[in-house]
């Protein structure tokens, strides 16, 4: 994987390619709805707005951060209403300028943050570059949620590497999240890259396989597509459970998308 200044450019191409999306958008457009049930584009860009300067917090005053998190843990289903009317009671010009004043603050931390730092967050602790990896994979899925909102196809880049690392790291918690225990086999991972080259995870150790291009397996992964409407092809019943359960993301199980909810790609 690469390294963290090479994660952290990763970052900012991705949040800026994401600035360019909504930058150019009226402001009705930003109440458009998006394939997140009850949630419009403008809530999209809220929710990265609220988390981006959480992260912020967590490298710079990690004991403050963590008092937060138990609050939040205690207030339960409240919290995701409460910091998306936040982000509501802003006009769309507002909510941009916060947006990109705290993801500057972030990459501000990231780049005076010890690289060996263990990062608090809403789970386990992370590396730093776990950390940022996790950040540029929310900026991808929410934006990917932005672009069906708005009716609009982006260009995939090799920045889903970052995404796809995550996708198969966190195979284990996608059991666990459901209260089930993970499977001691492996399952290989074979990925097409946007730019032509070839991904691989575990090919030498598992009889299992998911095969695929990147794009389809980072959507299937952040559950922003149903395994059925991409290119992914599963073998082996490990393989095929885990494309049912695939979550990528921390929190409780999400809901995924339908089958169907989506042109199949290719």
């Amino acid at each position: 994987m690469a390294d963290i200044d090479d994660i952290r450019a990763d970052l900012v191409a991705e949040q800026e390619d994401l600035d360019v999306l909504v930058g150019g958008l009226a402001e009705r457009d930003w109440g458009r709805p998006t394939p997140a049930e009850g949630w419009t584009v403008g809530d999209q860009i809220g929710h990265l707005t609220y988390f981006d300067a959480a992260a912020e917090r967590a490298l710079t005053a990690p004991a403050r951060f963590r008092a937060e998190v138990e609050a939040v843990l205690a207030e339960g289903d409240d919290f995701t209403e409460r910091h998306l009317a936040e982000a509501r009671a802003m006009s769309s010009g507002e909510l941009l300028g916060s947006w990109r004043r705290g993801r500057q603050d972030l990459l501000t931390a990231v780049a005076a943050a010890d690289p060996g730092v263990r990062v608090p967050w809403y789970g386990p602790p992370m590396s730093l570059a776990s950390f940022v990896s996790a950040r540029l994979m929310e900026a991808w899925a929410h934006g990917q949620d932005v672009a069906d909102g708005v009716g609009t196809t982006r260009v995939p880049t090799d920045r889903l590497r970052h995404v796809a690392h995550i996708g198969v790291r966190s195979r284990p918690f996608s059991y666990i999240v459901r209260g089930r225990e993970p499977p001691p086999e492996p399952v290989a991972v074979e990925l097409l890259a946007p730019s032509g080259g070839r991904w691989t995870w575990e090919a030498e150790e598992a009889h299992d396989v998911v095969r695929g291009s990147a794009l389809g397996f980072c959507l299937v992964v952040t559950q922003r597509r149903h395994a059925d409407d991409t290119d992914v092809v599963a073998e082996g019943d490990m393989a095929r459970e885990w494309m049912q359960l695939a979550q990528a993301f921390a929190g409780p199980p999400g809901p995924g998308r339908r089958p169907g909810q989506f042109a199949p790609l290719g």
